[in-house]
């Protein structure tokens, strides 16, 4: 039987099985040297002065909320077309989340939509990058910041990517409008440590604060400590010394993490090619299919620089007489595996019962939702590979022979 395709899968290399390796034969599994140097390296790949590793992306998310301040009482706008984390970190704060519908063109967040709907207890909002095309920031960020919000850029799609403006190119998490940017690194995004994100900033203030959080709440550096001498049973503050100056969580990653993002970050660009050619390749063959509508960029100039986390055309199940189960079914028994990316947040059980959201808030989002699905895309697919696709895709319409020879 032949093998299915997933719709992502990462990459692993002889060099960065050794890089593991090697990190379980040292002295240090967490907290240890293999962190900073990532983070450095990854600081520097993006062009941003502060990033902080920590254990997944919604851990990333979470402590943007945190170190901006935002409580009950607050609004926090979002995409409806993401993963349920971009608009969950609000309320893991008490905050309200909240949905603006995204341009019918790169699936995120419509500016025109955002400053027309704007309510005046919004305080952030946090800005979906999806499939690794970039929102539109320059525009989002000066409606924003005009009402004394912040911006939080979900980058969770597009490391490695970048986008045009204005002549100039800028590198998602090393732009000026975003206040703060967080990236994945779950195992089928542009590349790995396994489970793990990244949340990165220029602001001193937020990058203090989001290290503290990460690890419980806990300050070593003497030279930043608050306490008084009669909050503890002795003055003396030896190398074993700690305080908890804030209620943190254990958001660490590990060495272990660190090793392997260290290791994949040297093979970013050759996955991020690869992606690119990929894309062009089904372009190509689909740009004529009647029944898909191939993905589009909001400015076409960001064809070279789009990461590509995803392949998500618009299938016309309508055209082609086929539920989008029926077309998942016969897709699988031809070994090409895909997935629905993605069902818009604001619809879903719980989002419903405790906002009061429901069909009709976002129409863009949901329209696009019914047309979704999303293609095999990733680094290691081979030439035969991507044939397999296309021919599978191709040959959808096609009515099965039923005659007898």
């Amino acid at each position: 039987m032949i093998a299915t395709l997933p719709y992502g899968r990462q990459s692993i290399s002889e060099e960065d099985i050794s890089a593991v390796v090697d990190c379980l034969r040292s002295p240090f599994l967490t907290v240890g040297p293999r962190i900073e140097a990532f983070e450095d390296a990854f600081a520097k790949k993006v062009g941003a002065k502060h990033a902080i590793a920590v254990c997944n992306a919604t851990a990333a998310l979470h402590l943007a909320m945190l170190v901006a301040e935002i409580r009950p009482g607050d609004r926090v706008v979002t995409s409806p077309i993401t993963f349920l984390a971009s608009a969950n970190c609000a309320a893991y704060v008490g905050a309200t989340p909240d949905f603006v519908d995204v341009d019918p063109v790169s699936l995120t967040i419509d500016p025109m939509v955002l400053e027309s709907s704007w309510k005046q207890d919004t305080k952030a909002v946090v800005s979906v990058d999806y499939a690794g095309q970039s929102a539109d920031m320059p525009t989002l960020a000066e409606i924003a910041r005009k009402q004394g919000a912040i911006i939080i850029e979900d980058a969770c799609h597009a490391v490695g990517g970048a986008f045009e403006h204005n002549g100039q190119i800028y590198k998602m998490g090393g732009h000026p409008w975003a206040d703060m940017t967080t990236f994945s690194f779950h195992p089928v995004k542009t590349m790995t440590t396994g489970e793990g994100g990244m949340l990165v900033t220029d602001n001193d203030v937020y990058a203090r604060k989001a290290r503290l959080l990460r690890s419980h709440g806990m300050e070593r550096n003497h030279s930043t400590f608050e306490s008084p001498e009669a909050c503890f049973p002795t003055a003396e503050k030896g190398p074993w010394f700690y305080e908890m100056q804030g209620l943190g969580y254990n958001y660490r990653l590990t060495e272990i993490q660190a090793a392997l993002g260290n290791s994949q970050l040297n093979r970013l660009d050759s996955f991020v090619e690869r992606r690119r050619e990929i894309v062009a390749a089904y372009n190509a063959a689909f740009i004529n299919v009647p029944w898909v509508q191939i993905p589009a960029l909001r400015n076409p100039a960001d064809q070279s620089l789009t990461s590509w986390h995803l392949y998500s055309p618009r299938l016309d199940f309508a055209a082609l007489g086929k539920t989008r189960t029926k077309v998942m079914d016969e897709l699988r028994q031809r070994g090409v595996g895909t997935q629905v990316l993605y069902i818009p947040v604001h619809l879903q059980p719980w989002y419903r019962k405790s906002f009061g959201y429901g069909q009709g808030k976002c129409p863009n989002a949901e329209a696009a939702y019914a047309g979704l699905l999303s293609l095999p895309l990733f680094p290691e697919m081979t030439q035969v590979d991507v044939d397999r696709v296309i021919q599978s895709v191709r040959i959808l319409d096609q009515k099965p022979n039923l005659s007898c020879a």
